[in-house]
């Protein structure tokens, strides 16, 4: 009897070292060598022990696999933690090589954002980036506004034209909402508060319009503003590339923030006029374009050419198309040598050259 329980518990749990049931305690072991495929089985009772001589070869127990069945289990490795966006304000170094529009990819937002962040560094002028300044990098697109004295939450949502609960709302401003709404002010003058989707009108550093028949309008920006009013050569209407150099270095023209080219080229390679006109300011301009001629076409177009080397005409002196004006020059805020130009019409205002000059 107890041999035959011994065989069945064997032939249903091969591989189990130690059987219990019934209140026999059943020892498998093997009787020879670990290469041998039998075993010897013996038998304690409570009553003492008992030798049951049999052996079970392994060669009699089937090895085919046997299929799982039912919802399978698998490890996972690798554990995605969710990531949740920032809602801080962080400091970035400018590194050699930035340019604004990088610092902006970099950071999965717009350039303007950058500049709205940074007035006090920048002032809007991506131009005033220099390695080494500590930026502020929103987490989220728009502006970065220090509260005033006197400010209320409709005017100053009202001036970045947002709702006023987007500003209440965002938690990097840290509003105690239980306490606050639209109709209090929830932040004391001096606290910095970030405005989400704010946008605000960027500052032009670039010249002003300026016509022969009006140059003096440009006496603010610097020495080189002519004073008299002026006749002479009038454009073809139409324009071509200013200088010998074909690739743009820096940056590109991006309406609001950049509004002109920066063209490549040595320090002193030669600027030409884009089109026959009348020099309406020639010399240094105070608001980071260095030495600047502005060429006054008289069909309703202005060119500007900046940070040159040097000026080799002056106020109201006529100019052919394709004369040479100037030198390529590093001069105002300036990374590298390179010439800035821009156009202005009197119906559309800065334009972009890449619509009316190709190299």
């Amino acid at each position: 009897m107890v041999q035959n329980r011994i065989k069945a518990a064997i032939l249903s749990l091969m591989g189990i070292a130690i059987l219990v049931g019934g209140g026999v305690f059943f020892i498998i072991r093997y009787k020879g060598s670990e290469m041998e495929n039998s075993f010897t089985v013996s038998a304690a009772e409570s009553g003492g022990q008992q030798d049951l001589d049999f052996s079970v070869t392994l060669s009699s127990f089937s090895t085919e696999r046997i299929k799982p069945t039912g919802i399978r289990r698998y490890a996972v490795i690798n554990t995605t933690i969710p990531v949740r966006p920032s809602i801080e304000v962080t400091a970035y170094e400018v590194q050699s090589g930035d340019n604004l529009f990088m610092i902006a990819n970099q950071f999965d937002l717009k350039p303007e954002t950058v500049l709205w962040g940074n007035y006090e560094v920048l002032q809007d002028n991506p131009q005033f980036l220099r390695p080494g300044q500590q930026l502020n990098i929103l987490p989220i697109d728009g502006v970065y506004y220090q509260w005033t004295d006197n400010d209320t939450l409709p005017e100053v949502a009202g001036f970045f034209g947002v709702n006023p609960d987007i500003i209440l709302n965002y938690p990097g401003n840290r509003v105690n909402l239980y306490q606050a709404d639209i109709t209090t002010t929830p932040f004391e003058v001096g606290n910095w508060v970030i405005v989400p989707d704010g946008k605000r009108a960027l500052k032009d550093w670039g010249p002003p319009a300026i016509v022969r028949t009006n140059p003096a309008v440009a006496s603010y920006y610097g020495a080189g503003a002519c004073g008299s009013i002026y006749e002479g050569a009038i454009g073809t209407g139409s324009f071509i590339w200013p200088t010998v150099g074909t690739y743009i270095s820096g940056y590109d023209y991006n309406p609001g923030i950049h509004p002109g080219l920066d063209i490549a080229g040595a320090e002193g390679n030669v600027v030409f006029a884009a089109d026959s006109g009348v020099v309406v300011y020639s010399g240094w301009s105070e608001y980071g374009y260095g030495i600047m001629i502005v060429i006054d076409h008289g069909t309703g177009w202005q060119t500007a050419y900046a940070h040159l080397s040097a000026a080799a005409v002056t106020c109201g002196q006529s100019v052919n198309r394709g004369s040479r004006i100037g030198g390529v020059g590093n001069t105002g805020n300036s990374s590298g040598a390179h010439l800035h130009f821009e156009m202005r019409s009197a119906g559309y205002g800065k334009v972009n050259p890449w619509n009316y000059v190709s190299p």
